[in-house]
């Protein structure tokens, strides 16, 4: 650690490290952590992103926590382990940890339907494309709490095709940062369904909605109920929806333009409190606020002697709700995968382009970030960085490396 790095740490909001080990003691090797750093370094030498962290631990202990590269691409300031990132869609599994410490309270269960809690549901219809027209045809069935956690709602995002309901959604103020969720919520469940609920595995703005139902349930706003209920316990000091303008200089940014098709890349300005508590991607974070999460998760739900969720709600988290009848077709689903209740699961040994064991969980940040949870193997990985045209190559290029160094 350099001694820039360490003045940071020093100035910024502590948030409790977790044990350090040597990779040997744990089942980790050195060789191979060292060989990951040196794969990743030559990735930023070739302009493929600005920097990196990237952290293993297993056995309840970091194995290795390097940061690679520059923070920013506009200025020299080396990638350090505390700097802070856009987590966007690592909101997700925190916002489903939250949905589901309410059903363990007893404030509803799986199979309510969403209109329970936000009425304007109750009316949504499906959009079938007919002649470049779109039909609107009733639902089967509504929508409910467990669609939503697992993306079977019916809902989309208006970037994963362009579909005259993809279309709707382009058209609409979804993406602003300035409407309320209760807002965002009455715009989306004005827009007719992609599909049926229950139908189709469609990445969507399910877990935004679900946010709204925390604070419908809760009485309070999705940001307070994250940090009394979750945030706070885990001491994850640094994980909120915007960051103070006195961490400016620690801020990780993407390059302008994207490195392999130079399209222009422009993410959300950290540093700016929205209306809009986004559930599905709003959060910001450093690498260790976030291994908190999951060394919190990895434990089965406890860390340091709090408890966040029951051992057996995790555990139908953690499990894969697909059904044979549920159409997947998405480059975010890996082969021999499935989906839970907020998290990605492996459920082959096989199949899929990377190593894994059965039962791994995980998901991603569109910016890059990712983290991965290998309860068979004791071991979680969270990787940070900035790139989003380069996360999925980078994603599958640290699970091999990651991999590698079990021993």
């Amino acid at each position: 650690m350099n001694a820039q790095t360490a003045a940071r740490q020093t100035s910024a909001p502590q948030t409790p490290a977790l044990p350090d080990a040597k990779p040997e003691t744990i089942g980790l090797s050195s060789v191979r952590l060292q060989s990951m750093s040196d794969a990743f370094r030559r990735e930023v030498d070739k302009g493929t992103l600005p920097g990196a962290t990237v952290m293993v631990a297993r056995r309840g202990q970091v194995g290795w926590f390097d940061a690679i590269g520059r923070q920013s691409p506009a200025a020299a300031t080396p990638m350090a382990h505390d700097s802070i990132f856009r987590i966007f869609s690592m909101t997700k599994p925190i916002v489903s940890v939250g949905i589901m410490m309410l059903v363990e309270d007893g404030h509803f269960v799986l199979g309510d339907p969403v209109a329970k809690f936000i009425p304007e549901f109750a009316e949504q219809k499906v959009g079938v494309e007919n002649n470049g027209k779109l039909e609107l045809v009733p639902v089967k069935r509504q929508m409910t709490v467990q669609d939503l956690l697992r993306h079977t709602s019916g809902l989309t995002y208006d970037h994963t095709g362009n579909g005259l309901v993809q279309q709707l959604y382009q058209q609409s103020r979804l993406r602003s940062r300035k409407i309320t969720n209760a807002e965002h919520a009455t715009i989306i469940a004005g827009m007719p369904l992609i599909c049926q609920p229950g139908a189709e595995w469609n990445y969507s703005r399910s877990t935004d909605v679900l946010g709204r139902i925390i604070e419908v349930v809760s009485g309070k706003s999705l940001g307070a109920f994250l940090t009394e209920r979750i945030l706070a316990p885990l001491q994850m000091a640094e994980t909120a929806f915007h960051t103070p303008e006195a961490n400016a200089g620690r801020l990780a940014e993407p390059f302008p333009t994207d490195p392999w098709n130079g399209d222009k890349v422009q993410l959300f300005n950290m540093l700016e409190k929205p209306a809009m508590e986004s559930g599905g991607g709003g959060l910001v974070s450093t690498t260790m606020d976030y291994a908190r999460f999951c060394q919190m998760l990895l434990n089965g739900g406890a860390l340091d002697g709090n408890r966040i969720i029951g051992r057996k709600t995790l555990e139908l988290m953690a499990s894969d709700h697909l059904t044979a009848g549920v159409k997947v077709d998405s480059p975010l689903m890996p082969p021999g995968h499935g989906f839970g209740l907020g998290f990605a699961v492996r459920t082959h040994r096989g199949i899929a382009p990377f190593p894994g064991s059965l039962g791994q969980f995980f998901w991603s940040g569109m910016a890059g970030t990712f983290f991965f949870i290998d309860p068979a193997e004791d071991l979680f990985t969270v990787f940070m960085m900035q790139g989003p045209g380069q996360r999925e190559y980078i994603r599958n290029l640290l699970r091999d490396l990651v991999y590698a160094a079990v021993e």
